[in-house]
């Protein structure tokens, strides 16, 4: 057995259009197709009944996300985001040149910005912040020298 690739990341939104304008408009990814399914085998798979769902598949930097809408059975929880503690993923990660204007370009598009978790270190020229998503996925903004195609501590 082995495993050829990664091929997505699933993110349960509450307004597909809205997750959409967000993910490409705003961060940059590129939408690459769709799907709307419905019944059996989905329903078999993803363990829920009555399924009518809507996948938007998009990209950015090799990295795909699918945006999953469910008509039915409807979404569960809240926008609040979650604990970074709590089991499972956690956020997604994002490098950016400028956080400042970063920022001030998100805030005019209304992106929840939260505040008190910026930290920034001039001595390495380096800054990170945390906002959402509409629905409270938590993404990290990260401002650091180097090359971004390496990992931290690289």
């Amino acid at each position: 057995m082995s495993l050829i690739r990664l091929t997505h990341i699933g993110i349960c939104v509450s307004d597909w259009q809205r997750s959409l304008r967000f993910y490409r408009d705003l961060l940059g990814f590129e939408y690459l197709s769709e799907l709307q399914i419905a019944g059996e085998p989905t329903n078999t798979l993803l363990q829920l009944n009555d399924v009518e769902l809507r996948a938007l598949y998009l990209e950015r930097d090799g990295t795909r996300i699918e945006l999953l809408h469910y008509a039915s059975p409807g979404h569960g929880g809240d926008s609040t985001p979650r604990p970074m503690n709590r089991l499972g993923l956690t956020h997604l990660s994002m490098r950016v040149d400028n956080l400042a204007q970063t920022l001030a370009t998100l805030e005019q598009a209304g992106v929840q910005v939260l505040a008190a978790s910026r930290i920034d270190i001039p001595a390495f020229a380096a800054a990170a912040v945390f906002i959402t998503d509409p629905d409270g996925t938590l993404i990290e903004l990260v401002q650091a020298p180097g090359d971004p195609a390496q990992p931290p501590g690289a």
